[in-house]
């Protein structure tokens, strides 16, 4: 059977293309690992939201966020639950390792604390882990909670887990993002008042998941979880990581934004 001449050419003419069409782009996941404030929440639980799951919209469709962050946990009980686990097993090179704890770990009374020379061990492995995977770790300061003093100036409640997480930072080379003070820059900008405006704060009968109220500190509503978010975004944009070659532009400016023009 003769083959056509024009077939064979138009064939030939596809292989070539097909040889020459650029490789679909590199997938890879983020994975967040850390405690209540960053986590996913049911719905029972809104409007309280964790700033990971507005995280995870920001970024183009190569990017997985696999939010793994659990409400009341610490470095200690992501180890004895065997949450980190999983997440150092799946790693791929490329992929990187968001790790925010500290709130949980500092509380001498709840079960998940953890002495301040084991906080900062459980830190070290969790970037020798992820950096034997040829992944990327990323160290996060713990988010501030809402506290002002008399005169109306923001005060920390994370001053010593917040340092460990530094020095663990400049000792291994591992970039940081320092939330504790770029939250508390927020809340001064915003105010006492208007600070309660990204929180999961509620008068008696606001909302359904909390008939009572709710005057809540630490946990943010979804405002709050966004510009938390958005303060992580600009870091990683800032930190100059590939990752940031991913994210898109998703801002908008709400009334209650003291920078909204």
């Amino acid at each position: 059977m003769t083959t056509h001449p024009l077939k064979f050419v138009s064939a030939l003419g596809l292989l070539v293309l097909l040889a020459f069409r650029p490789a679909p782009p590199a997938r890879l996941t983020v994975y967040l690992v850390g405690d209540s404030t960053m986590a996913d929440k049911q719905e029972k639980a809104f409007p309280e939201t964790g700033w990971g799951m507005p995280f995870k919209y920001f970024f183009d469709e190569t990017v997985t966020v696999d939010n793994r962050a659990q409400n009341g946990r610490s470095t200690k009980t992501f180890l004895t639950e065997n949450r980190w686990q999983p997440v150092a097993a799946a790693l791929h090179p490329g992929d990187y390792v968001l790790i925010q704890f500290g709130h949980n770990d500092e509380v001498p009374t709840k079960r998940s604390y953890t002495p301040e020379a084991d906080f900062k061990a459980n830190l070290l492995r969790f970037v020798a882990e992820t950096r034997a995977k040829k992944a990327w770790p990323v160290l996060i300061t713990p988010v501030a909670r809402r506290k002002f003093d008399a005169a109306g100036k923001v005060e920390g409640t994370h001053a010593v887990y917040a340092a460990i997480v530094r020095g663990v930072a400049k000792e291994q080379a591992v970039p940081l993002i320092d939330l504790d003070q770029e939250s508390q820059a927020l809340l001064q900008q915003f105010g006492v008042e208007n600070s309660k405006l990204l929180f999961n704060q509620l008068l008696p009968g606001e909302h359904p998941n909390y008939p009572a109220g709710r005057d809540d500190n630490t946990h943010f509503n979804e405002l709050g979880a966004r510009k938390m978010a958005q303060l992580v975004l600009a870091d990683i944009r800032s930190l100059k990581l590939e990752l940031a070659d991913h994210i898109v532009q998703r801002e908008v400016k709400t009334a209650v934004d003291p920078q909204a023009r």
